[in-house]
């Protein structure tokens, strides 16, 4: 592992020069999600606790927040769906990520000298890409039998409570996968929060956090 690791000094070798990282229409679909997910959580928690109603009043109060809840969560899943057609191959665990995983202490203490080279994104940004996946199936299905709760008749009242501990809690996984993501992307990884604005990395940061996608994008293997 060691002779992989990525080296600052070698890395201050890289120039400063941008190159791209996310086309326009995945930064785009990538601000309808968060700010759709965003609004649904605000809302969502509104509803989940008397203590947190103050919260709908951000959205115009406890009317609008029901009328517009389940709408954003359905763009919100759409948005995913279609980040997931566009990246699900590049999220499939492989042997680089396995072992980027064993060294991802190294990753949490800002160490990323001693961390392996990894694709497109880390092993990380792959878990976190998978756990929202299961979220937003769980959310979706559990939050579509809510919609349209009075449709189900009273013998099949248990299924409206097994809903709303399921959608319950794939929420609260969501928010903990959520901020872990706003976390890493502002914080362990400099850089990567611009990127999903301009669209653009330097040479130095793609070869410092994500080496083997620098060498494939250097090489002209890949049309992003």
């Amino acid at each position: 592992m060691t002779s992989n690791a990525v080296s600052h000094p070698t890395a201050a070798d890289h120039n400063e020069e941008l190159i791209p990282r996310y086309s326009f229409g995945e930064r785009a679909n990538h601000w309808i999600g968060a700010l759709t997910y965003t609004f649904a959580l605000i809302t969502g928690l509104a509803f989940w606790s008397p203590y947190l109603y103050w919260l709908a009043a951000i959205v115009g109060g406890g009317p609008t927040a029901r009328f517009i809840h389940p709408w954003f969560g359905l763009i919100f899943s759409a948005s995913f769906f279609w980040t997931f057609k566009e990246w699900h191959r590049d999220m499939e665990v492989n042997e680089d990520d396995r072992a980027w995983a064993r060294a991802m202490p190294y990753y949490i203490q800002n160490e990323d000298e001693k961390l392996p080279p990894v694709g497109r994104f880390n092993f990380g940004q792959k878990l976190f890409f998978w756990g929202i996946f299961f979220c937003v199936i769980l959310l979706l299905l559990t939050g579509v039998a809510l919609w349209y709760t009075e449709a189900l008749p009273w013998s099949w009242r248990y299924l409206r409570y097994v809903a709303i501990l399921i959608h319950a809690s794939a929420a609260l996984i969501s928010i903990g996968l959520y901020l872990i993501h706003v976390y890493m992307s502002t914080i362990l990884e400099e850089g990567s929060f611009g990127s999903m604005i301009h669209g653009y990395v330097t040479r130095a940061w793609a070869w410092t956090f994500h080496r083997t996608w620098y060498e494939e994008i250097k090489g002209g293997s890949r049309s992003k």
